[in-house]
């Protein structure tokens, strides 16, 4: 997968902008590290133009300043070994562009758009830029559905919604990838759309398996993975999300369907215009962010919208630095969401998966107009549940569980079933646990939470309801527990 970053192949490339002009050429005047300031005596090239330089054009390096009326300073989106001042630079007289068109599906690309899956090169394509304008407020669709995931927690508590964008946030290790990969492991099968995996400054074994999983399971040829691997310069890895986007737009915009969009991870991005910003020389903000995260966030962001054509519904890895929640980028990223799932590194130490926190975790789709009535109280019911549980905790630890009144014991009781039921075991680790992955419907999920607020197990042990599907395996599990000495 490197391979084809590094030495992105030049017949691939989309032709330039405008071909009948003549070669506007420059020449490099200083390189330091991916920073490359390039001098043009004739024409200056515009921002976000695209520069290529080396013996086979192989350079990339992308406009992003112009100094003064003949120097422009640019990122490399490539590794910038071998070049050296007095260099020759050709304009391409355009910006970055992505494939987009039935061709792209089942495939694997980088972020110059060049195929790294060691198929032939994609036909019945055409080249878009990936600097792209959200889509205006009149054409926005302001009708709000439920997204389905098969996981009870999450379709409980805080469920996602159509066209929206949920965040999975988490410091290193509480399983946002796994949770990730479980969620498009359930709803690829039954999403009739497109499925598009971004794939922003991760690691590149979880590309590979990400492949052979999707190829495995059948369900390669909807979906599209774009990848900027963790190895490669800042000025790719801030890029990959627009092409990314751009791939997504082109699905919901001309071919009218629904694209379900994954990222992992958008604080590899953030992280990447940080570096990109420190490499410009500019003054960063609190805790060394660049001054213009937000507006850069926002541009990515605001793209992923649900339109009356379509819809692109975004599911979003956010890494956490140190689990600190108010550091800038969790605080930036929190806005942009309809639903924030947090998981708890608390949670996963008592071996409760997935480890999502149901107290800090929220969705703006939990209102009784759209989920109804029912569920809205259970979900509230719940919530209060856990909530009372958790200030309980204290005095439990200090007095013991026999110093708390009766009614008290009973709500402990039933917020302990409660949480061991909103566990699940998940299709993408049945090779490390051992249990079969379960997907259970929005309908027998509430049930199940229903019934456990009104004491019907309470005679079972609290092991019965851990790690299963449906309530109804409760009673067959406890039976088999008591047989097994």
């Amino acid at each position: 997968m490197t391979d084809a970053v590094s030495a992105p192949e030049p017949d691939r490339r989309p032709p330039p902008a405008n071909p009948g002009e003549s070669a506007n050429t420059g020449l490099v005047v200083a390189v330091r590290g991916s920073v490359v300031d390039v001098s043009f005596e004739t024409r200056l090239p515009s921002i976000h133009t695209v520069l290529r330089a080396g013996p086979q054009r192989q350079i990339v390096i992308e406009v992003l300043a112009q100094r003064d009326a003949h120097q422009v300073r640019g990122i490399a989106l490539t590794p910038t070994q071998g070049l050296a001042r007095g260099m020759v630079v050709e304009d391409t007289g355009g910006p970055l562009k992505a494939p987009v068109g039935e061709g792209i599906l089942g495939r694997m690309f980088d972020v110059f758009g060049n195929a790294i899956d060691c198929q032939p090169t994609p036909t019945r394509i055409q080249w878009r830029c990936v600097h792209q304008a959200p889509p205006p407020l009149a054409r926005r669709s302001t009708k709000s559905e439920v997204f389905a995931t098969g996981i009870k927690v999450i379709d409980v508590l805080m469920p996602l919604e159509r066209g929206g964008k949920a965040g999975l946030f988490g410091g290193a290790g509480v399983g946002k990838t796994v949770l990730l990969t479980e969620m498009i492991h359930n709803m690829i099968g039954h999403q009739d759309g497109v499925s598009l995996f971004c794939g922003i400054g991760e690691r590149c074994r979880e590309g590979e398996e990400l492949y052979r999983e999707m190829k495995d399971a059948g369900v390669l040829p909807n979906m599209v993975m774009v990848f900027a691997q963790m190895n490669e310069p800042p000025g790719s890895r801030f890029r990959i999300g627009h092409a990314a986007l751009t791939m997504a737009e082109y699905f919901r915009d001309d071919e009218h369907r629904d694209v379900l969009l994954l990222i992992d991870n958008i604080f590899r991005f953030i992280q990447a215009g940080m570096e990109v910003s420190g490499l410009m020389g500019q003054m960063p903000s609190r805790l060394g962010y660049q001054p213009t995260m937000g507006t850069e966030l926002a541009g990515l962001e605001e793209r992923i919208a649900n339109t009356a054509t379509g819809a692109i519904t975004s599911i979003q890895a956010v890494y956490v630095p140190a689990d600190d929640f108010t550091d800038p980028a969790a605080v930036h990223t929190f806005s942009h969401l309809s639903a924030s799932i947090v998981l708890s590194r608390k949670r996963a130490s008592e071996g409760l998966f997935p480890a999502i926190d149901p107290l800090q975790s929220s969705s703006k789709m939990v209102t009784p107009g759209i989920v109804g009535e029912r569920h809205y109280a259970l979900a509230r019911d719940i919530r209060r549940t856990l909530a009372q549980y958790a200030e309980l905790k204290d005095i439990i630890a200090m007095l013991g569980l026999e110093q708390l009144t009766p009614a008290d014991r009973n709500l402990v009781a039933r917020a302990r079933r409660l949480e061991r039921f909103l566990t699940q075991p998940f299709f993408t680790t049945e090779q490390f646990t051992g249990l079969s992955g379960k997907l259970v419907s929005l309908e027998d999920a509430l049930d199940g939470c229903e019934r456990i607020l009104n004491d019907e197990f309470k005679d079972l042990p609290e092991a019965a309801l851990y790690m299963i599907g449906s309530v109804n395996e409760a009673k067959a599990k406890a039976k088999l527990q008591e047989k097994t000495p």
